[in-house]
């Protein structure tokens, strides 16, 4: 009885080919404020993620329609590794306000986005 002779390289090209790829990105799925909402003064941004992310490695801003930056305390992991909390010290005033966020995965995997609420008077 004879056996099968597979090239090593059929062999290596058959398990890239049926591998599957792990390119965990953290992507928002939820914050708080929400986009686009309107209501009462927020005391802090969270962002939810799909991912785990690192705090010390994201950022998120924020800064009002003019482009003037509004003071932020540190971004930390809020109740799970998920997600980012940035407290807002000072109270905002009505108006419309851009949050801009950079947040790297456990893995490295870099995002990053924008989003607009407005404080209503």
């Amino acid at each position: 009885m004879t056996k099968p002779f597979v090239p090593a390289a059929a062999l290596a090209l058959g398990i890239v080919a049926f591998a599957t790829p792990a390119f965990a990105h953290a992507h928002l799925k939820h914050s708080e404020p929400a986009a686009g909402a309107s209501g009462a003064a927020p005391t802090s941004i969270t962002l939810d993620f799909s991912e785990g992310v690192v705090p010390s490695l994201s950022r998120v801003t924020l800064a009002d329609t003019a482009g003037h930056t509004v003071k932020l305390g540190p971004a930390v992991n809020g109740a799970a590794a998920t997600s980012l909390v940035a407290p807002i010290p000072d109270k905002l005033a009505p108006g419309t306000y851009v949050v801009t966020w950079r947040a790297v995965s456990t893995d490295t995997h870099r995002t990053q986005g924008t989003f607009k609420f407005t404080v209503a008077p």
